[in-house]
């Protein structure tokens, strides 16, 4: 209950503080600077080293690679043929591609699946969205974002992308005993502040009047993220006779809303922030009606 209450608060006071209280200019990005290149790598840094992968929950994951690749090469096909721009399609596969398997995702499988269900919805998360946030992520945006696309030019993009970073730091601590407590605590305590900004950001952009040439991308995006990814991953679990308790989190983790950072990161490299963020925000309000009817399937 906490998780949605501070979750409806910070969103809610975006949007009022954009209509009322006459924001500094550029807050939002200067907000989604400090989710993106400070908050998000410190988590990357406190999580990455406690990591325990176990292989017999790789359908968790997996599941999350797949649909994120899946919607990448349909998102691009469809895109390029209805004319979207580079910046459109970018955002769009960002949106599409990430769920929100941490605040809104942990929140939701406790409420429909109770406490025990957690430890699965964390390896979902850190394992799979996660990495594919921190990795995937900087692919796309060194795709779509213009200028040089060779492969030097997207390599050098995404080693130089800080969560990047801080993953590569993180595998190398995990070698290690690990961070001293102090440390551990720093990281702990920046990190948090990732989903109250991120949060309050989008609700600083939401904006429901929707352009003409943004229905057809956010219709196609919600369509796949809320409905088409979490049929896939069912029938494709159900194929291979995966164990239901696992099977049902991993469906409920692919149905789960855009990611947020996914949208920061689409708004930091001017990939259609408006899109991106309308997505998220209508696709957060979505996902408490849309999850749990996907938890009665399951």
């Amino acid at each position: 209950m906490a998780s949605f209450l501070l979750l409806i608060v910070c969103l809610g006071l975006g949007v009022l503080v954009a209509r009322v209280g006459r924001p500094p200019e550029d807050l939002a990005r200067h907000l989604n600077w400090w989710v993106l290149y400070i908050a998000f790598p410190a988590l990357v840094l406190h999580y990455i080293p406690h990591l325990q992968f176990n292989m017999s929950l790789w359908f968790l994951f997996v599941g999350l690679w797949l649909t994120f690749a899946a919607w990448w090469w349909l998102g691009h096909q469809l895109g390029t043929r209805l004319g979207w721009s580079r910046g459109t399609i970018g955002a769009v596969v960002l949106t599409g591609g990430l769920s929100n398997t941490s605040f809104v995702g942990f929140a939701l499988v406790e409420a429909l699946r109770g406490k025990d269900a957690l430890s699965y919805a964390t390896i979902a998360d850190q394992l799979g969205s996660f990495l594919m946030l921190t990795i995937g992520g900087a692919l796309v945006v060194a795709m779509y974002t213009g200028g040089k696309t060779s492969s030097r030019s997207i390599a050098r993009k995404i080693v130089l992308f800080p969560p990047f970073l801080a993953l590569l730091l993180g595998f190398v601590v995990a070698a290690t005993p690990g961070w001293p407590t102090a440390i551990e605590d720093v990281l702990a305590r920046i990190g948090s502040t990732l989903v109250p900004l991120a949060l309050f950001s989008v609700g600083l952009q939401l904006r429901v009047n929707l352009s003409a040439h943004h229905i057809a991308p956010m219709f196609a995006c919600l369509s796949w993220k809320l409905g088409i990814a979490p049929a896939l991953i069912l029938g494709i679990g159900s194929a291979l006779h995966i164990q239901p308790a696992m099977l049902a989190i991993a469906v409920l983790q692919n149905a789960m809303a855009p990611m947020i950072t996914g949208a920061i990161l689409a708004e930091q490299n001017d990939l259609d922030p408006p899109l991106a963020n309308m997505m998220v925000g209508i696709g957060i309000l979505a996902s408490f009606i849309t999850v749990p009817l996907w938890n009665l399937l399951v």
